[in-house]
């Protein structure tokens, strides 16, 4: 395969049955990474605090190096479908949903926690693969988050 440049990923792609995380140019996947999602996988995110990871097209708007996790990467959810469905039902659909590393200081233990899902819905990767994506991902990539 040859080298991937940040500026050749156009998509990033999650496969949550799959548990995987797709950096794809011109449609055609450039790397795969193995990623832990919320604690209740299964379906869209519909109200804050359910562990769901978003289900939908997004953006990955903002890069935040401060974060309480190794790197984080912020997805757009809530979009105004998602806000309109919410309101509908007289409830928050949350947000701050990342694309990110391990919990800072316990990054030696992603073997272990990349096993099972634990985030609060964001997309979890092992330090080193967050810094890997960090660097080929740019602001503004459209994210592709697949049942």
């Amino acid at each position: 395969m040859a080298s991937v440049h940040a500026q050749s990923i156009d998509l990033v792609r999650v496969l949550k049955a799959e548990r995987k995380l797709q950096l794809l140019s011109s449609s055609v996947v450039q790397k795969e990474f193995k990623v832990a999602l919320g604690g209740s996988p299964v379906g869209h995110k519909q109200i804050e605090g359910d562990q769901k990871t978003p289900e939908g097209n997004y953006v990955l708007d903002y890069k935040k190096s401060d974060s309480a996790f190794y790197k984080a990467i912020h997805i757009s959810y809530p979009n105004a479908e998602d806000t309109a469905r919410a309101k509908k039902q007289g409830v928050s659909p949350g947000g701050q949903i990342m694309i990110h590393g391990q919990k800072n200081g316990l990054g030696w233990l992603s073997g272990v926690s990349q096993s099972f899902d634990w985030t609060n819905g964001c997309v979890a990767l092992s330090n080193a693969d967050m810094e890997e994506v960090w660097k080929l991902v740019k602001s503004g990539t459209r994210i592709e988050l697949r049942p």
